[in-house]
Order: structure tokens, then sequence, then C-alpha cells
């Protein structure tokens, strides 16, 4: 017996899209992507909703048989309501996957992580034997934490022992990211808090730098990883 799913039906984003018609272009390019029997990891952000509603569309279309790899709970339950079937990381390793992006530098350094699932996008990207990253123009920076900040996510007990650390490391700005339209902070799909943090200067280890201080679950930091950037 199913159950009644009238609950999530119609899930739509969560304010404007800016620059839709060049994020519609590249849904559309990610599709010519997938083929049968792929296993995809499904990424978050405003572009990669666009790119699932296309991919959709091409599974209906086609009659494809694929599973998708969710980057989190919003992404799941999206791909519920467009009757994509999921599958998990233990189940399953993804052939490829795409996701967005906050910042891109030169060198392919990625800012990611203001919807929070950071751990889950890293963890899919890793697993990945490919990742695309899906963005227009407007998130291309000349340095890392231009545009954004780099979000932290630390266990809550770890909070101040992990805020004096990232200072030691040079951060110039530590903000714990408060929910909007509720008291207190943003709290992750893993229980944990999430420090906005800036960094004037940032080099080819801070990645692993920031990862090796206890407390830290993960960074929306991405350094050295397959990518190609489609735009």
């Amino acid at each position: 017996m199913k159950w009644n799913e009238t609950s999530i039906q119609n899930i739509k984003w969560n304010g404007e899209i800016t620059n839709r018609e060049a994020k519609e272009a590249i849904a559309l390019k990610i599709t010519e992507k997938v083929k049968e029997d792929d296993v995809i990891g499904f990424g978050s952000g405003s572009t990669s909703f666009l790119a699932i509603h296309a991919v959709a569309k091409k599974i209906q279309k086609e009659n494809l048989n694929i599973l998708a790899v969710p980057t989190s709970y919003e992404i799941e339950l999206l791909c519920q309501n467009l009757n994509i079937p999921t599958t998990t990381l233990n189940k399953h390793k993804p052939n490829w996957c795409f996701d967005g992006a906050d910042e891109v530098s030169a060198e392919n350094w990625l800012i990611k992580g203001r919807g929070g699932a950071m751990f889950r996008e890293k963890l899919i990207m890793s697993a990945s034997e490919k990742t695309y990253i899906l963005i227009d123009d407007t998130k291309y920076v000349n340095h890392i934490c231009e545009k954004f900040p780099i979000p932290v996510e630390c266990l809550p007990e770890a909070l101040h022992f992990v805020r004096g650390e990232l200072f030691k490391l040079g951060a110039s700005s530590i903000k714990l990211r408060l929910a909007i339209g509720k008291d207190g902070p943003i709290i992750t799909e893993y229980g944990n808090l999430i420090l906005d943090v800036i960094f004037n200067n940032v080099d080819k280890s801070l990645e692993k730098k920031l990862k090796s201080i206890p407390g830290v679950l993960e960074t929306g930091l991405f350094q050295n990883y397959n990518i190609e950037v489609l735009k």
C-alpha cells in the first residue's frame, strides 16, 4: 500500500529563480548526458532544480530507466514528486553527478552549501566518476570568498572550539547561520550548525586544513575535484 502523496505535490522553488532563461538552457545540456541505466547524483540549487525537471521530462519521453542519488531531503522529495526512482550510496555508485555552485574560481574551486547540504553534496561528488557543475556567468569570481562565505558544518558541542581554530587559520569573519522565520540557528540534516566564514586569502590546502579541525563535519569549499563546468 502506498502513502497518500498529495502533501508533496507541485513542489516549487522557494523564491524567484534569477537568470532563469540561461539556467534552463544549461538544464537542457545536462539532459543530453542522461542514458539508459545511469545512476546519477542529483545536486541542489536553482539550476539543479530546473535540470531535474528537464531530466524527468526526458525519462518520461524516452521511457528511460535511471536511478537518482539525491543530495538532500528536498531533492529526494522532488524526485518522488516527479516519479524519478531514487537510491542511496550504500546501494549504488553514481556513474556521474550534477550540481550547482555559489562561486567558481579560475582554478575550478567551488563554494557550495548555501542550502546546507554540503556534506552529502561532497560525498556524492567524491563517489561519482565525473561531476558536471551547472552555472551561469554570474557565478564566476576572481578569487574564492569574493561574493560568498565558506560554509563550515560543525558539531554543536564544538562550536566555540571550531570558531577559535578558524580564526587561527586566518578567517576574517565568522557568523553563525541563523534560520529565517524562526528563532535560532540553521540545523543541518545531520543535526549540526553552520558557520559562514570569510577568508581573504584561500590557498590550495585550505579545504584539508578546515577538515582537520576536530568538530568540523564538512565544508562548502571544494578544491581539486574532477569537475566539468557547464554554462
